[in-house]
């Protein structure tokens, strides 16, 4: 089932989207913290997304241009402000399509289904994993946070995925040096402890204080 996010502050609008991409056997969900956008973005993990221009605290393009550096997702804007000028910078800013308010509701669902199938009968989707306001992509393997982009080794990256796929759990050393095992590098107990160090030192630097956890005999947690 596609996951439509749906990023409006109008609650009659966003709510009457959601009813009919779920009658279209979608699964909807609207934005709730215009605040937290990419948070609730990363969370929901969805195929596409619906965005208005006009937003409490910052404007749809750069909600948009904070997605597509994580992310390949399809954006649809939908907007009353249809002038030229605003489909130009909603283009620039990365969107797939713009359709003006008000719509009709079959045209609407035209072309998310258009969109979809463009998208994903030729790709796959991209995911996106957060906390704490930084983004894992693992389109690039690099962690965004802050508008900066942090190059991550490939068992660097390994171990934060693995951690951050199980956020609140305890992952034990060993379970981090299958993951690495399967990435066919040989890894044991010393090289560990020094990847998850050089790690720590890479989110330190870039302010990610106390990001990963030691549970002492136990191994290492990401809390929620």
């Amino acid at each position: 089932m596609y996951r439509i996010f749906i990023v409006e502050d109008d609650p009659g609008i966003s709510g009457a989207i959601e009813k009919q991409t779920n009658a279209w056997g979608m699964d909807a969900r609207c934005a709730e913290n215009f605040h937290e956008v990419m948070a609730e973005f990363a969370a929901y993990e969805p195929h596409l997304v619906l965005m208005d221009i006009s937003l409490p605290f910052f404007n749809g393009y750069f909600w948009c241009q904070k997605i597509r550096e994580v992310s390949k997702v399809p954006v649809i804007f939908i907007s009353s402000a249809s002038d030229n000028l605003n489909i130009v910078m909603a283009v620039q800013a990365g969107a797939d399509d713009f359709i003006a308010k008000p719509f009709d509701f079959a045209v609407l669902m035209a072309k998310i289904q258009a969109v979809l199938r463009r998208t994903y009968d030729y790709g796959s989707q991209v995911s996106v994993l957060e906390h704490r306001g930084a983004l894992l992509s693992k389109e690039d393997a690099l962690l965004h946070f802050q508008g900066e982009k942090i190059e991550l080794t490939k068992n660097e990256y390994r171990i934060l995925l693995t951690l951050m796929e199980q956020k609140g759990k305890i992952v034990s050393r060993e379970r981090l040096m299958e993951k690495l095992w399967e990435n066919d590098s040989f890894v044991d107990e010393n090289t560990l402890s020094v990847n998850v160090n050089r790690l720590r030192k890479k989110l330190e630097k870039s302010g990610l204080t106390d990001f990963i956890t030691t549970k002492v005999g136990m191994g290492y947690l990401i809390a929620e």
